[in-house]
């Protein structure tokens, strides 16, 4: 099982992750799509890290999931 968490503003690459698990890894494999993220400690200096995910960036980061083939997604 592969987890990835989303951060804001697609700071964690999920277009280019899937797309490496999609071709490189297979569609088969487990994703757990993560929506937990919360800024913490030194993130608020930070601005593109300073606010948690919003529903419609955990909704797009599904849907890439998706158009990649990759199909067993938890969505936590």
């Amino acid at each position: 099982m592969i987890r990835h968490l989303v951060l804001p503003n697609d700071l964690a690459g999920t277009e280019k992750v899937m797309e490496f698990l999609a071709t490189e890894i297979s569609t088969e494999t487990f994703v757990n799509i993560m929506d937990q993220y919360r800024p913490l400690h030194k993130a608020f200096q930070y601005p593109e890290l300073s606010r948690p995910i919003t529903r419609m960036e955990f909704k797009r980061a599904v849907e890439i999931a998706q158009n990649y083939g990759i199909h067993r997604i938890c969505r936590l």
